[in-house]
């Protein structure tokens, strides 16, 4: 959850003013939480509470209303009565899913998820697609795959991933399609050396940075087994105290009973493949 969280923050100045370079500065005074951050709370304490989705959704997006959503869900999950989805094709399912990949112990159990979490707004195949790429994807990576499986299981799924870094970069822009967007997001991942490097790759391919820097850095954080002390100090220093209890909760619940105490936090998994 962590990585998702600080790609998020880091992220959020460059979804408005993009950039195409990997030189820039991590945090600064415009770096805030988004409704990535806010989103993944909420799936994050359903999971916890054994909750209905759509419930904690509702409830979390009334205690942060304007951190960034997009309209269609702004104005569904404002309507109190309004639980149906919306057949979104969007990444929205994507961007909040990464507790579902720390909750569950067997990767069917993370794909049928990840599938309802996403439902619940983006019920089109593509919305859900790629809440369960994603969901997978971090699964394999925090369970001790290599890059090669990690893109072996995203291509199974339909993700082809055939560019490399440099040409998505060099004609990627703004979209937030789940098919226009995650694909870039996880070879931000797949073409990273440390957990940093991941997210310098997300942000600079100009486009959804707050999101796709989300979605790497949460692959990034299992693969790489945590964050980096000093991003972890900064992001968690820009969350607000209710943010901060439900993830200290999953932290307590998911992270840190299966850390391996002979591992070290930032402890590389196999590098063989890069």
């Amino acid at each position: 959850m962590l990585g998702a969280i600080a790609g998020d923050v880091i992220g959020s100045p460059y979804e408005r003013w993009p950039t195409k370079t990997r030189d820039f500065p991590l945090f600064s005074a415009a770096s805030c939480f988004t409704d990535n951050t806010v989103m993944t709370v909420a799936i994050a304490e359903a999971i916890l509470d054994g909750t209905p989705f759509v419930d904690r959704l509702k409830t979390w997006y009334l205690r942060h209303p304007h951190v960034g959503y997009g309209k269609i869900f702004a104005k569904w999950a404002a309507h109190p009565t309004d639980r149906d989805p919306y057949q979104s094709w969007g990444n929205g399912g994507a961007m909040r899913v990464s507790p579902v990949a720390w909750a569950h112990d067997d990767l069917d159990s993370v794909l049928r998820t990840a599938g309802a979490s996403a439902a619940v707004t983006h019920d089109h195949p593509d919305g859900i697609q790629g809440a369960e790429i994603v969901a997978g994807c971090i699964f394999l990576a925090r369970t001790g795959a290599t890059k090669d499986d990690i893109r072996a299981f995203a291509r199974g799924r339909g993700y082809p991933l055939t560019a490399t870094i440099e040409q998505i970069r060099a004609v990627h822009s703004f979209d937030v399609s789940s098919i226009g967007s995650i694909p870039p997001a996880i070879e931000a991942f797949l073409a990273s050396t440390d957990f940093e490097d991941a997210i310098r790759h997300a942000v600079s391919l100009g486009g959804d940075s707050d999101t796709q820097a989300c979605i790497a850095g949460a692959i990034a954080e299992g693969f790489y087994g945590g964050v980096p002390e000093a991003i972890r100090e900064q992001t968690l220093a820009r969350l607000t105290d209710d943010l901060r209890w439900v993830f200290d909760r999953a932290i307590a619940a998911w992270v840190t009973p299966r850390r391996n105490p002979s591992m070290t936090l930032f402890q590389n998994n196999t590098m063989e493949d890069q």
